[in-house]
């Protein structure tokens, strides 16, 4: 039962790396693929033919040296050198070959990965599903950079070791069967003879070997899958206490993150000092298992040779022969700890995978059916619900029109955010039907601004060569930030170098920028002063209303009201009820 369970497991698993593997070897890449594949395969087999001759070298050249023979002597250091350099030219170029593949397939991947990350908003449910009863993985950003790089390496890397085993195995078995000689002893009164005795006894010993390696090692591949996730834990803190740099110093958090960072950081070592421990028994037992490999077959070839049965030459090659048939068979020894590895990144890929595979089929069963038109908003029994599977607000049927302006009020947590993430379409946690207006642009509380130029950050996404100087300039001054005109050209994290107000106001001359016909703002204006506010809400109006557009907003600020002329409420439904919210529509 225990054995089937194994070998469904490795099934699996094999079935993993396939699904992770393939598609490069078949994308348009496939014959640059392939062709670096069957060079470094060609490689690896002339390296495995390089070495029996060296074989067969070892035993002509301690024979001469055992007769005294100086010429054959001399002849035979003539002839290592152009082995010797044959596998240095061999060696060079497996190399070269072999980190080439890598780059481009961890190149072809991480585009193929970013892609999807990217597309349909993956990105952002993932995060939302986080806060769901679902399963998700952590850290994607690890699993793109990181864990595609550690697959592609060790993926090539054991590939061809297990390539390498399996044809000097092939290669020397034959070798070592026809130096063994028969072995015989006597039981019971009778002689039996064992051909091919050094090869049993390599196939004994690596089987004994291998086995005490798997019971040894097995730890690792769960305290290689944990290691990875806490140190994402703590680079993903330190990440989270620069961002919020300046938030965590106006509060004085300095020593409650310091409290955060040192807990994740005490993870860190605690697992890793696990696998310490559990790295220094198999090293333990691999160090014993190695060196003992040294001298084995010379203790087992011994009787023969000091029989005179054999010279030093074919000892000495008994020994080679065994050493390289010795290494084919103790792969998985001297791999087990980057095989470990290799199965617990090839585990977090598959589950980064599966998430967004998840994401997709999500997609397709919940969330609204969206579709655009010029006409305006209008929402259709729409249902929507927090991550965790709350019902949050219940057959909504909404409208708006060119020359609406309307405000959305209701008490922090009654899903307004939420309600424009729907009219964006991009909450998974929904059902029913969106029908969104053309050329319409979302200013969210928080904007985002790319790092690098200004210009990039006011033009985003859009790039700023779409855009006049004087053109970008105006947008900025209409947006009370005259003196950013002269700044398009620096350089800086504006996310962080500007104020709270700043980037509101820089958030709304992208608006202005571009002149969207629809505009749903998400207190957009929450940090400026009343003066400010009411200068940029009349410019905003006064922008729709030339496009022929409308305004949504949210805004708890009273002043805000007096720039619309519908308001929805978002009022708490009484206990029992479905949904915790129902919409109210009445005059601003």
């Amino acid at each position: 039962m225990r054995l089937a369970s194994r070998f469904s497991n490795l099934k699996a698993q094999t079935a993993k790396v396939w699904a992770l593997s393939i598609p490069y070897f078949k994308s348009e890449e496939k014959w640059k693929a392939r062709a670096l594949l069957a060079a470094i395969v060609a490689l690896n087999l002339l390296g495995v033919y390089l070495l029996v001759l060296l074989n067969q070298w070892n035993q002509v050249f301690y024979d001469a040296l055992q007769n005294k023979n100086e010429p054959v002597f001399w002849q035979q250091l003539g002839r290592f050198t152009y082995i010797a350099f044959a596998l240095i030219i061999l060696a060079v170029y497996k190399f070269y070959l072999t980190q080439l593949l890598e780059m481009r397939w961890r190149a072809w991947m991480t585009t193929h990965y970013l892609q999807r990350w990217l597309a349909h908003k993956a990105f952002y449910k993932m995060e939302l599903a986080r806060f769901s009863s679902q399963a998700t993985p952590d850290n994607p950003d690890q699993r793109i950079q990181e864990d595609l790089n550690q697959f592609t390496s060790l993926t090539i890397g054991l590939a061809m070791g297990l390539l390498n085993a399996v044809v000097t195995l092939v290669s020397f078995v034959g070798i070592l069967w026809g130096l063994s000689g028969n072995f015989s002893f006597h039981l019971g009164g009778t002689e039996y003879f064992v051909p091919g005795f050094m090869v049993w006894m390599a196939v004994l010993y690596c089987a004994a070997g291998s086995a005490i390696t798997y019971f040894i090692g097995r730890p690792q591949i769960q305290l290689n899958f944990q290691q990875q996730q806490v140190e994402a834990d703590f680079r993903h803190h330190m990440v989270r206490v620069r961002e919020y740099s300046e938030s965590i110093a106006l509060d004085h958090g300095e020593a409650v993150e310091k409290a955060q960072l040192d807990t994740r950081f005490s993870a860190v070592l605690a697992n890793y000092l696990k696998l310490l421990k559990a790295q220094k028994n198999l090293i333990w037992f691999n160090s014993f298992f190695g060196q003992a490999a040294v001298v084995f077959p010379f203790i087992v070839a011994a009787p023969r040779f000091f029989s005179n049965a054999i010279q030093l030459g074919e000892l000495m090659q008994i020994s080679s022969a065994f050493g390289r048939v010795q290494d084919a068979l103790s792969w998985f020894v001297d791999n087990y700890s980057s095989l470990a590895t290799w199965r617990a990144t090839t585990d977090r890929l598959t589950s980064f995978e599966e998430q967004i595979q998840a994401l997709a089929q999500l997609e397709s069963a919940q969330a609204a059916i969206n579709t655009v038109a010029n006409n305006g908003l209008q929402t259709h029994d729409l249902h929507l619900r927090l991550p965790d599977g709350t019902l949050l607000l219940q057959g909504l049927n909404l409208q708006a029109g060119p020359g609406d302006s309307i405000l959305l009020s209701g008490p922090s947590g009654s899903g307004k955010s939420t309600l424009f993430r729907a009219f964006a379409a991009i909450w998974p946690f929904s059902s029913g039907q969106v029908v969104q207006p053309a050329d319409a642009m979302f200013i969210p509380q928080r904007p985002y601004f790319p790092d690098g130029s200004l210009r990039n950050a006011l033009a985003y996404p859009a790039p700023a060569s779409d855009y006049s100087d004087d053109t970008l300039r105006q947008a900025l001054t209409d947006a009370l930030l005259p003196a950013l005109g002269t700044q398009l050209d620096e350089a800086a994290a504006w996310g962080q170098k500007l104020s709270g107000g700043e980037q509101q106001r820089l958030a709304i001359a992208r608006v202005l920028l571009k002149k969207p016909r629809w505009i749903f703002a998400d207190e957009a204006t929450s940090a400026l002063d009343v003066a400010a506010e009411n200068i940029l809400y009349k410019r905003l109006l006064a922008q729709v209303q030339s496009a022929q557009g409308a305004i949504i907003s949210i805004a708890h600020r009273p002043g805000v009201a007096a720039f619309h002329q519908t308001r929805w409420t978002l009022e708490k439904q009484a206990d029992g009820a479905a949904a915790r919210f129902a919409v109210v529509q009445s005059k601003a």
